[in-house]
């Protein structure tokens, strides 16, 4: 009895927490701000194909895309394909991107996934994200990088851009990327869903900055519950 007292005593002081601090007209008005002004955002990861994509997404963990990109056209120009890539192997892939965090682990990764492509998939990027995950060095965020981008579907993809401005602005606020991209998928208008992670990320990478957001120039500040407002440069 003391137990169930106890466990109904947590239950009723939980507090509930909404998908969003923000009304659903204000959210509506975010994003139809967004695709007004870039109604076609696209990834800044240079890419061929769905592989050469899948290549570049691995690559950008904990790493920017302009680092990425200097080191991808040499790369595709003789690995562009997975059977390419394992062809080339660990050692000579390292050598290539070097330059890139991580770079050891991640040539690791992307030689074991070349050769999981090639062997359980017929040198095919699956289209799926339960099966792209099982790739090494692919996380959620890159699988539904790559499920959006290469193959259309409405999926959010949450890197440190996203998961900023979802947790300044009120619009989706949570303690993981997780928890973030399920509340984006509960708020987010469908009609907005395939450009969302787009769009937010492309906003925190060049105004909603993460030392300091540049709220004089943001197309949203009259929305956005972050206080105080960066005032601008004197």
């Amino acid at each position: 009895m003391a137990e169930q007292r106890k466990g109904g005593k947590a239950r009723a002081s939980a507090k509930f927490v909404p998908a969003s601090r923000l009304t659903q007209s204000a959210i509506e008005e975010i994003f139809r701000r967004f695709a007004e002004v870039n109604p076609h955002p696209k990834t800044e990861l240079h890419y061929r194909d769905p592989f050469t994509l899948l290549v570049a997404v691995v690559l950008s963990a904990q790493a920017t895309d302009a680092s990425v990109n200097r080191v991808t056209p040499e790369l595709f120009r003789v690995a562009d394909t997975p059977e390419k890539l394992a062809a080339l192997g660990q050692p000579a892939l390292e050598a290539k991107i070097k330059t890139i965090g991580l770079y050891r682990s991640k040539a690791k990764n992307l030689i074991a996934l070349a050769k999981k492509l090639i062997a359980e998939h017929d040198g095919k990027v699956p289209d799926r994200r339960e099966v792209l995950m099982a790739l090494p060095g692919v996380g959620r965020k890159t699988a539904n990088v790559v499920l959006n981008t290469a193959f259309g579907q409405s999926t959010i993809g949450i890197d440190t851009h996203a998961f900023r401005v979802a947790n300044r602005t009120g619009l989706a606020p949570g303690k993981t990327p997780l928890e973030v991209e399920l509340k984006l998928e509960r708020v987010v208008p469908e009609r907005y869903k395939h450009n969302a992670h787009h769009w937010l990320i492309l906003h925190g990478r060049y105004v909603c900055k993460a030392r300091r957001p540049e709220c004089w120039r943001c197309l949203i500040a009259d929305l956005c519950l972050y206080k105080p407002k960066t005032p601008a440069p004197a």
